[in-house]
């Protein structure tokens, strides 16, 4: 598996990062939504260096030019509700593309333990197709393996790049050691070494659903 941070280059991405971290800014629910929105787009911008070009060409109203333009679409995927901001930062960039929803949610046990239930799946016919598949946070790695394992439903995806803003190093290795799908790219935008026993990343942003759209009811 290939892994990719960007948050190791120096570039306005991280101001983005420095900003849905911040106490004092992220609170803002619209402007997060907005800054993750924006690290999809970087995201989206990144990854479309990876596709399949040719060239054609095109009819200007001086003449002809030749354009370097993808051959491919790519299947966007994300795990609700969290992951929507980031999904739409991707549709804003591959604005033709088809598109996959992934419900996931933690089923609470007694005791505070939780296992991770996959409730809902919409999606195209992924058989050969190349996936983008993306989540804010890459906690403990359980519900993107299940995200994955519910992609396979729909048929063997040619190559998936998984998204995540924020992953822990434990994530990493347990996504690394698990996939069911080989032809793997991970994109980061941050790792932090740090998580939780209720598997919140450390230092990370605290909870990306509730910053985008309010606290949940127990």
């Amino acid at each position: 598996m290939e892994i990719i941070n960007l948050g190791n280059q120096n570039s306005i991405f991280n101001h983005f990062i420095r900003e849905i971290r911040d106490i004092k800014i992220q609170n803002d629910s619209m402007r997060f939504r907005r800054n993750i929105e924006r690290i999809g787009e970087i995201f989206a911008y990144e990854i479309s260096k990876k596709m399949k070009y040719k060239n054609k060409e095109i009819t200007t109203p001086l003449g002809i030019s030749t354009e370097s333009l993808m051959t491919e679409k790519p299947v966007l995927a994300t795990i609700l509700r969290a992951g929507l901001p980031l999904h739409q930062g991707f549709l804003n960039y591959f604005d033709s593309s088809d598109n996959t929803f992934i419900s996931a949610y933690r089923k609470h046990k007694k005791g505070g333990d939780f296992e991770i239930k996959i409730e809902y799946l919409a999606s195209p016919n992924l058989e050969d197709k190349t996936i983008i598949l993306c989540d804010p946070m890459l906690a403990s790695g359980s519900s993107m393996i299940l995200a994955m394992e519910a992609i396979l439903r729909k048929g063997k995806p040619k190559h998936i790049h998984i998204v995540a803003v924020m992953s822990s190093s434990e994530g990493i290795n347990y996504l690394k050691q698990n996939t069911p799908i080989k032809n793997c790219t991970l994109w980061v935008g941050a790792e932090d070494a740090e998580m939780t026993a209720e598997s919140y990343i450390v230092p990370g942003l605290g909870d990306a659903g509730d910053l985008s759209f309010g606290k949940k009811s127990e």
